[in-house]
């Protein structure tokens, strides 16, 4: 199969070269640094599997018709990366991976719904440096319809080729499976706002607790909005509510214990390495979704109101907040 992965960032470049070791005609587009890096000297994948350099074609845009285009770049690229290759995309399937819900809509304006299968990434990846990339942990991957089409034999054809470099499945309830991907997202924020890795910030439990208000007050929001969650692989929906129902204390530490133990790699989250590479951030399709979702049916969400406007505060100003500064602003809603 022809593929063409759009975005040379952590998960763009980590699926590209995993599916390329597997033998598939495989090319990436990327901008810049990353261009000229893995031209010169191929991909460098470390982590989980061991270290690898995959030669790979990449270049600025697409220059040939692809079967399957993953878009991999992060929402507020999708439009731009769709128009400037729209000549070879259309009549391909597009596969969507990002975080949120905004991705399919952004796409729909551009090619037929029919034509967009709506992925969901569980394993986790850094970006290190232009043409570098750290695979932290395994995962699978989850396709389907974010329009209710029902999988096609194209859509089948394509699980069973990216299974090759991650367990793919089909699910015809992918809508509810992305918003709770926003879940698992969710505390993205906390890293991206202290400027630390997820492990130095959930070692800590009083920010724990923070990360458990967060959660309450989405599933609340998600629970009045009429929004149907469904458990995705690796993340149970039921767990969280558990997590929830339980004494503060010790809900705080089993969180705390599971966070830290995600990777032996740092890990920084989606929000944090936007901002280490000066690019805007996704918070207003993750934590933003929420408050989103409370203004359009008349609900508060002070936490994540707040959290958003801090994330957008170090995009703006590259300066980090302390833990002072983060429960100061808090104050009241916390």
């Amino acid at each position: 199969m022809r593929i063409s992965v759009i975005g040379a960032g952590a998960i763009g470049c980590l699926l590209a070269g995993y599916l390329k070791i597997k033998g598939e005609d495989v090319s990436l587009v990327g901008r810049n640094d990353t261009l000229k890096a893995i031209s010169s000297s191929g991909l460098c994948i470390s982590g989980s599997r061991g270290n690898f350099n995959v030669a790979i074609p990449i270049s600025d845009k697409l220059n040939s018709k692809p079967e399957l285009v993953v878009l991999a770049t992060k929402i507020p690229d999708v439009e731009t990366a769709l128009k400037d290759n729209l000549n070879f995309i259309r009549g391909a399937k597009v596969l969507t991976i990002q975080n949120g819900v905004a991705a399919e809509s952004l796409a729909a304006e551009y090619i037929a719904p029919a034509d967009i299968i709506s992925g969901i990434v569980i394993f986790g990846a850094t970006y290190l440096e232009p043409g570098k990339v750290s695979h932290n942990f395994e995962g699978s991957l989850v396709l389907g319809s974010f329009f209710g089409f029902k999988p096609s034999a194209e859509t089948v054809k394509i699980s069973e080729v990216l299974d090759q470099a991650f367990p793919t499945i089909i699910s015809e309830e992918i809508k509810g499976m992305k918003y709770v991907k926003i879940f698992a997202n969710l505390n993205n924020c906390l890293p991206a706002i202290l400027g630390l890795s997820m492990q130095e910030i959930f070692k800590d439990l009083e920010i724990s607790r923070v990360s458990l208000a967060i959660w309450k007050e989405c599933f609340e929001i998600a629970r009045r909005a009429g929004i149907k969650l469904v458990s995705l692989p690796g993340f149970s929906i039921e767990n969280v509510i558990r997590l929830l129902s339980l004494p503060k204390d010790e809900a705080v530490k089993i969180f705390s214990n599971m966070m830290c133990s995600l990777s032996k790699e740092p890990l920084y989250g989606s929000i944090l390495q936007s901002i280490k590479r000066k690019k805007i951030t996704e918070v207003d399709y993750l934590n933003g979704e929420f408050v989103r979702l409370a203004q359009v049916n008349n609900m508060p969400a002070p936490i994540n109101k707040i959290l958003v406007e801090l994330v957008h505060q170090v995009e703006k100003s590259g300066k980090f907040f302390s833990k002072e500064e983060l429960f100061k602003n808090l104050e009241g809603v916390f």
